[in-house]
């Protein structure tokens, strides 16, 4: 945590913005985007978003936060360029319910998307409020006067600084909404490779995550919880734990169970200790049989794109072609497991959290507690990563109750097991798809289905029942439909197209939204696809791809990747040497990031282990506001699908879930990293930057898939490509 956020911790905002002797700046910024909320009308008028203070440095505001992403240095970039100050003078407060506005949860590559417009258009009307009042002040129209460095300057060689101007005032007014964002070529901060201002303390070691945060008076928490979800406790034996050290108390409500002790290692030992009885809830079923379960599970069918007659195209190609592809349900696998912080009184509720929603969260955690939300604040600090719903939320729903039932602070830490067997899940998926060619090689029937529960189970809309401890109080769950579809629809030109999806109503296990959501699964089944059809052609697979493209946008990174891989036209399979390349394409979710990637691996004849050598990847995603940082975003979402691709599986029985630990749930190691990964970034200043914490984690399976296919000439239709699966594939093809 930086020292503007322990600082702010104890403050409320109206002495934090007194203690800075700031000017503020409010704002409303029109929130229309899919997955926003509104504005409440304390962030509509007066409430600040910017504050200047009399040492002149800007304090930025914000409702999204920092998950290693660069976004806190991004968002810091923006503001400096619209106010024309140096970027050291901007502090970012982030995440935190008191002193920041709803900005929405930080998801789906949306922060900059549109988290950045909103503080654009807030900077853009504090330099023209700080124009006004320099104008003002020396007697010189305003379109006389240049600002730089925090200073407002006049023709004659006065000048006045930002600092000067405030003195402490305040506006009492509306947003205007005169004030425009400075046009691309004005934009001096915006596009250069600043250094990641929360880097230095994780390299250091001395970065306070959640993990490592204590508070004074607090106990230590563990969960006792029963191997299957939806067992009901039955009993529990008190006296078990009784005569343990370290002042053990019980924490229970309903199924909700926990202990806390004075030491972290006690409450382990007492949550070991305890004698509780569970009946069991339902059983999971066979996992060889998941995909067959989830086409028979009831679903909401919906059409996501029909165009022209899909069996009517069918039936008159010249060849046909249908495969069916499954990706089964995968976790975060958080490095560290989940930890929050809660500290219940009966005047308020303090809540330290790594969420990725604090607004929706500390509304959810109230319902749960039964108190209102406005007694509830929730200050965001960095955990060990998420990009999804990990742990975190649940986590911090587990230290809430806790703490109101023990009457204490209670610090609940998760442990491995817990995270790995409880957190919400990635969304096992089905995806079906028929094709046909005309005479000349081109697809004449595109037809697609999907079968997929909800990606979207993050606490919303204040109801308890999406975390874990609300759910074993038996509060109702409402989620937002959202993530199933993204990127059923092909970008691809067909003349007849259809494509359907079934909307499961439940899931075996408990699912939410992993990075990506349904993306990488779709554009592995449809990129897969348009790679089997092109072999069916006898066709270049990226010739094929472009044959079928008239997004110029799109083109351009496919292009791009032919460039820098040096690609050069041939049909696959080559089947030489056990080596192969693939590519894949993505148009993120049809309307984000553009993507084009080629991916060159090798392939053990013996043993069937795949090896990823190279990857190039093609990247247009709008304005870049930070190269470096834009890289290595694009990096780890290429390293974090490599690892989903090539080893990734929750594995379960009958009773629970078996992959509890890194020996039952690998990830990729340093070993086995990449020899090259290759980046071409496509900037396009004249256009609102898309995101990039999402779009690269689409095509990696795709890609890797092709290049296994051009490797061996067998078809990897089911992530992860294991060996073993690498060795049934290629035995089946011979």
């Amino acid at each position: 945590m930086s020292a503007i956020m322990k600082d702010a911790a104890n403050l409320s905002r109206r002495d934090f913005l007194k203690g800075a002797g700031a000017l503020v700046v409010s704002f409303s910024i029109p929130l229309s985007a899919f997955g926003q909320v509104p504005l409440a009308p304390k962030y509509a008028t007066l409430d600040a978003w910017l504050a200047v203070g009399a040492d002149g440095k800007v304090t930025v505001f914000s409702g999204k936060v920092e998950l290693g992403t660069g976004v806190e240095t991004a968002m810091a970039q923006l503001v400096a360029d619209e106010l024309d100050v140096p970027f050291t003078s901007i502090r970012m407060v982030m995440g935190d319910t008191q002193l920041c506005p709803d900005q929405g949860p930080t998801v789906g590559s949306l922060t900059l998307f549109l988290g950045g417009p909103q503080l654009r258009a807030a900077s853009a009307e504090a330099r023209a409020a700080l124009v006004g009042m320099a104008a003002a002040r020396l007697g010189v129209p305003a379109e006389q006067l240049t600002m730089s460095g925090g200073v407002v300057s006049a023709a004659d060689g006065r000048r006045v600084s930002y600092a000067e101007l405030v003195g402490g005032k305040r506006f009492e007014q509306k947003l205007g909404g005169g004030a425009k964002p400075k046009t691309p070529d004005q934009l001096k901060v915006v596009g250069q490779s600043i250094p990641r201002v929360e880097l230095p303390a994780k390299v250091f070691g001395c970065n306070v995550y959640i993990q490592n945060l204590r508070i004074a008076g607090m106990v230590h928490g563990r969960m006792v919880r029963p191997p299957m979800p939806g067992a009901t406790l039955v009993s529990l034996d008190a006296g078990s734990v009784s005569k343990l050290p370290g002042n053990v108390r019980i924490a229970r409500k309903g199924n909700f169970l926990a202990v806390v002790a004075d030491r972290e290692e006690q409450a382990i030992r007492a949550a070991r200790t305890l004698k509780a009885v569970w009946k069991p809830g339902p059983e999971l079923p066979a996992a060889a049989d998941l995909p067959a379960v989830l086409k028979r599970t009831r679903a909401e069918d919906r059409s996501l794109v029909s165009t022209g007659n899909v069996d009517t195209g069918l039936s008159g190609a010249a060849k046909t072609h249908s495969a069916s592809y499954h990706v089964p349900f995968q976790l975060h696998a958080s490095i560290g497991p989940s930890c929050a912080i809660a500290d219940v009184k009966p005047d308020g509720v303090m809540l330290y959290s790594a969420t990725q929603s604090s607004f929706n969260l500390r509304d959810s955690v109230a319902t749960i507690l039964g108190v209102g939300a406005e007694k509830v604040r929730l200050i965001w600090i960095e955990g060990s990563g998420c990009y999804g719903q990990n742990g975190s939320d649940d986590c911090t729903a587990d230290a809430a109750l806790a703490s109101q039932l023990v009457g204490k602070p209670v610090r609940i830490q998760w442990m491995r097991a817990d995270e790995h067997a409880r957190e919400p899940m990635g969304v096992a998926m089905v995806m079906d798809v028929r094709g046909g060619l005309d005479a000349q090689g081109n697809v004449v029937a595109w037809d697609y289905q999907v079968w997929s529960a909800n990606h979207g189970a993050r606490p919303a809309y204040g109801m308890g029942g999406n975390v874990i401890a609300g759910i074993e109080l038996g509060l109702p769950e409402k989620y937002q439909i959202v993530g199933a579809d993204r990127n059923a629809r092909p970008s691809y030109q067909f003349a007849n197209t259809k494509s359907v999806l079934h909307l499961l109503e439940g899931s075996p296990i408990r699912v939410s939204s992993l990075r990506g959501l349904g993306a990488p699964q779709n554009t592995f089944a449809n990129e897969s696809f348009i790679d089997e059809l092109a072999a069916l052609a006898g066709a270049d697979p990226l010739e094929f791809r472009l044959k079928h493209l008239k997004d110029p946008r799109a083109i351009a990174v496919l292009e791009g990747v032919r460039t820098i891989s040096g690609w050069t036209p041939r049909p696959a399979p080559r089947g030489l040497n056990q080596r192969g390349r693939g590519v894949a394409f993505v148009h993120y979710n049809n309307g984000g990031g553009y993507v084009g990637m080629v991916v060159h691996v090798s392939v053990d004849a013996a043993s069937g282990m795949v090896r990823v050598n190279e990857v190039f990847c093609s990247h247009d995603c709008g304005l870049i506001v930070n190269p470096d940082g834009l890289r290595n975003q694009i990096e780890g979402n290429i390293v974090q699908t490599l690892s989903r691709a090539l080893v990734e599986e929750v594995t379960y029985d009958r009773q629970r879930v078996r992959s509890v630990d890194w020996v039952g749930y690998p990830i990729l190691r340093f070993s086995d990293m990449p020899e090259r990964i290759e980046i071409q970034l496509i900037n396009r200043p004249d256009q609102r930057s898309l995101g990039a914490g999402e779009p690269a984690c689409a095509p990696v399976m795709a890609a890797v898939a092709n290049a296994i296919f051009d490797a061996t000439g067998a078809r990897l239709r089911s992530v992860p490509f294991t060996p073993a699966r690498v060795k049934a594939a290629r035995s089946t093809r011979a």
